[in-house]
């Protein structure tokens, strides 16, 4: 049975939870792994990152849309989210800068959401019962062809998305003239202030799909290279890892984040794990163990490096732990120049405790470059 023309919609879990409320975005049906995300602000930064490939997302803070929509603050170039949860969803918006609102934003790029739901009550179902399939429709009431099209949504368990939101084509970043270092960069799913930072700091680079052999990424000459953050499984990326254990074998400075460090990790001979219910946020705390700060992080993953395999690996240093639940949040190879980090240094949305990390690989480079530290 079809919805009458009224704003009704319904979410419906592979548990078989249900909650009902109001359409948000465009009319129709949408699925995905439902997630949830702690952040106060950034939603548009949210929305387009592509690490997002896939999710049915529930935004935790009430409002959504109350600032509109601002093209220069998109991530990517499209939105990454299967879908939005929210509780309420702003038609109208306050910001001058925002070139139009987020249902407008939605409807042109085909986006379904949901909105006056409990996502308090949502949200804490999700961490009892841990990350599970939704559908989420506007246009569709029977809840048994619901159940049924959910039942034919693979999960996200062995699933590989890289391929879904990398480049195509090579295609290159940054001031090709009076750049220091030339960074070749691995793209799981980048988000474009990952370029930002690097481009900030005086790098030149190159982005390359996320199937590129060594071999090709090599023959550009760069100083190091950057592993993106990206969506999916690791364990379902055996290109890419094989590209990476190949950087590592020939020594060279080597950056990654998110996905880029959990498959730099299975290159260094660890195990990842699917989480309960993971990381999303732009309030995680992380303790260096290094310096013995705290920072205050960004991240988005459900995915992560399994502890004990990086314990007993010989060659790894664990580097930082996530406060909340001990799990690891970067590690070093202390035999090849080569880092990484669960969360996102980048940030945007999010605090910039963390940015010294793009310091450290630029410095990186430099010593391998020069043979000189910074």
């Amino acid at each position: 049975m079809k919805f009458k023309p009224s704003s009704s919609a319904v979410l419906v879990l592979e548990d078989g939870t249900i909650f009902h409320g109001l359409a948000a975005g465009k009319i129709g049906t949408t699925t995905g792994e439902i997630a949830f995300n702690t952040g106060m602000t950034g939603y548009q930064e949210i929305f387009t990152d592509p690490s997002y490939y896939g999710q049915i997302l529930i935004m935790t803070t009430p409002h959504i849309g109350n600032y509109g929509v601002d093209e220069d603050e998109f991530e990517s170039g499209s939105v990454n989210i299967s879908g939005l949860v929210s509780n309420k969803f702003s038609e109208i918006f306050s910001r001058a800068k925002a070139n139009q609102s987020i249902d407008e934003y939605f409807k042109e790029r085909d986006v379904v959401g949901i909105t006056e739901v409990d996502t308090r009550a949502l949200v804490r179902h999700i961490r009892e019962k841990g990350a599970m399939n939704a559908i989420i429709s506007s246009e569709i009431d029977d809840i048994s062809e619901l159940k049924s099209r959910l039942g034919k949504v693979p999960s996200m368990e062995g699933l590989e998305l890289a391929s879904k939101v990398s480049t195509k084509e090579p295609f290159t970043y940054g001031d090709a003239e009076s750049h220091e270092f030339k960074v070749a960069v691995l793209d799981l799913g980048v988000k474009q202030n990952i370029l930002r930072c690097l481009a900030e700091r005086g790098c030149y680079m190159k982005v390359f799909p996320h199937n590129t052999p060594f071999q090709e990424m090599e023959t550009w000459n760069p100083d190091g290279y950057m592993l993106s953050n990206g969506p999916g499984d690791p364990s379902a990326m055996p290109e890419p890892t094989r590209t990476v254990t190949n950087i590592l074998e020939h020594n060279r400075p080597t950056f990654g984040i998110c996905l880029g460090h959990q498959v730099m990790a299975q290159a260094s001979g660890l195990q990842t794990e699917k989480m309960h219910h993971g990381h999303r946020g732009i309030n995680h705390p992380i303790l260096n163990l290094h310096t013995g700060k705290g920072e205050i992080t960004s991240q988005n993953h459900g995915f992560m490096v399994n502890r004990t395999s990086a314990e007993n690996t010989e060659n790894i240093q664990i580097t930082h732990i996530h406060l909340n639940d001990k799990s690891v949040a970067g590690i070093k190879r202390k035999d090849k120049p080569a880092f990484s980090v669960q969360y996102h240094p980048e940030a945007s949305a999010g605090p910039h405790d963390s940015r010294y990390l793009f310091d450290d690989f630029i410095a990186l480079m430099k010593k391998e470059k020069y043979g000189v530290n910074s």
